[in-house]
């Protein structure tokens, strides 16, 4: 917290001050900078004696939900090296790392990463990795240069630290510490019911947790959309009818707020909350930025039959997690291009796609590549302009197999086609073929045998892309169908 301060006020880094938030009618010290830490003054001491002791002490007064709004403000930046990132209270984040770190090609990559980014602006970080949530903790707090525990050694690495490293209350530290007891492993052998007698339920609960005999709920933080209506119901509502006016009054709001902006969505979430507790939720997506209300509800009408009301629907949420700006477009008399048709054929897309899935409809731009498999790539929208032209000195397929698939070939001699071949159990009389066109692998991306690709048309009259890779070998040589023309 007083790193923050000091990012936006760098006069106060040499400065003794404090962060004080008023707690039972006087003013208690909740964060200590460097300096003020040097005299001695610590967390949980009044500010009043503080004073008494160094007059020249600097004291920012908080309301006492500080800490908090900046460590939300942290977790939803951490999203980046893990989707489920919880707070931690008063000073500390809990990051879910399962999964993540081969990203950064292991462990320490990762979390000296992490170090990394927050120290740039100014933020001074102790970071801890463990099997658990509360060995992670008491690592980056008391673990000194270990910070990442091997699995399986959580029981070892837990054995030195002090008890306040089971995030226990102070009073329990303070009795543990009176009795002797100044290293975990002292006591963490001991019957439980001894713990839980002396102690309170808190310890052996603790002991658990940090060695991962029972589990430990985190609660990640879940960022708002930017976008997002929300229209509670005064009485549950149970019918078709009322969920379509919720849909449309939602629209109406999310739409008039985009434009104002001059954006669209592209994808919009609506979420029902039912009076049993029970959630749904239906999505669209468009094809290109839209804030047309009548589109767009006629999309979601699409899906109203999926949500069960049941009981009744006590609130309605729309969000809109992705929006893309809309340029702003001049009127027209008459258009020679054609050009006033592209939001038809978005909303006809749209509608198709809000039928069948979004996965259904595609369309594809030429890459400059050599290769097949990459001379082609999926369009991103439908503004999207190619930057190559396709290709039309050379015969290609109208369907490209995604990954060759390989058939039995009988040919004469090298550099003949092929005279028939078998292509999942059926055999292919070749009646004309042209070829062969040799196409070398890319060696800047990978390396690989070269290709030499025949057009070859069988009895029936159906045409295929057949490749043989590499040399041709005492008749070794592999072929692979690639492509069918139409």
């Amino acid at each position: 917290m007083t790193d923050r301060h000091i990012r936006r006020y760098p006069d106060l880094k040499d400065v003794p001050f404090v962060i004080a938030t008023p707690q039972r009618g006087r003013m208690v010290v909740t964060a200590s900078g460097a300096a003020a830490e040097a005299l001695g003054i610590e967390t949980g001491m009044v500010v009043a004696d503080a004073r008494a002791a160094f007059p020249s002490l600097h004291v920012v007064e908080d309301s006492g939900t500080l800490p908090e709004k900046i460590l939300l403000a942290l977790a939803e930046w951490a999203i980046r090296f893990t989707p489920v990132v919880a707070i931690d209270p008063p000073d500390g984040l809990l990051l879910d790392a399962t999964g993540c770190t081969h990203l950064w090609k292991g462990e320490r990559p990762y979390l000296e990463d992490i170090v990394a980014r927050l120290a740039e602006p100014g933020y001074d970080v102790r970071v801890g990795m463990a099997g658990t949530p509360g060995m992670a903790w008491a690592v980056a707090r008391y673990g000194g240069e270990r910070f990442i525990v091997p699995s399986g050694e959580d029981r070892q690495a837990i054995l030195p630290l002090p008890p306040a490293a089971l995030r226990l209350p102070a009073e329990t530290v303070e009795k543990l510490h009176k009795l002797g007891l100044t290293r975990i492993g002292k006591f963490i052998d001991m019957p439980r019911s001894v713990l839980r007698r002396r102690f309170g339920q808190s310890l052996p609960d603790r002991i658990d947790q940090v060695t991962g005999a029972a589990a430990e709920v985190i609660y990640p933080v879940v960022p708002v959309p930017p976008y997002q209506e929300r229209l509670p119901c005064l009485e549950p509502v149970c019918t078709a009818t009322a969920i379509r006016i919720a849909i449309e009054r939602l629209l109406e709001a999310l739409c008039t707020r985009l434009a104002e902006e001059n954006k669209g969505l592209q994808k919009a979430i609506l979420k029902t909350f039912r009076v049993d507790g029970k959630m749904q939720e239906i999505t669209i997506w468009t094809y290109s930025p839209s804030c047309n209300i009548l589109h767009l509800f006629r999309l979601f009408e699409l899906k109203i039959a999926t949500i069960e009301p049941d009981l009744g629907i006590e609130l309605f949420v729309l969000e809109a997690p992705v929006v893309a700006g809309i340029p702003p477009v001049q009127e027209s008399l008459w258009s020679l291009t054609g050009s006033r048709d592209h939001a038809a054929i978005a909303g006809l897309l749209d509608r198709i796609a809000g039928r069948g899935g979004p996965g259904i409809i595609h369309r594809y731009l030429p890459a400059e590549h050599h290769w097949p498999e990459r001379s082609v790539k999926e369009a991103r929208s439908l503004e999207e302009k190619p930057q190559t032209n396709w290709r039309t000195d050379r015969p290609r397929p109208a369907h490209l197999v995604p990954k060759p698939e390989p058939i039995e070939v009988t040919a004469p001699v090298p550099d003949y086609p092929p005279i028939h071949f078998r292509y999942k159990g059926e055999l292919h009389i070749i009646r004309k073929s042209d070829g062969p066109e040799r196409i070398e692998q890319e060696w800047w991306i990978s390396d690989g045998l070269h290709r030499d690709y025949y057009v070859v048309e069988d009895e029936q009259g159906a045409r295929y892309w057949i490749f043989r890779s590499g040399h041709y070998e005492g008749g070794l040589s592999k072929w692979f169908i690639h492509g069918f023309f139409a």
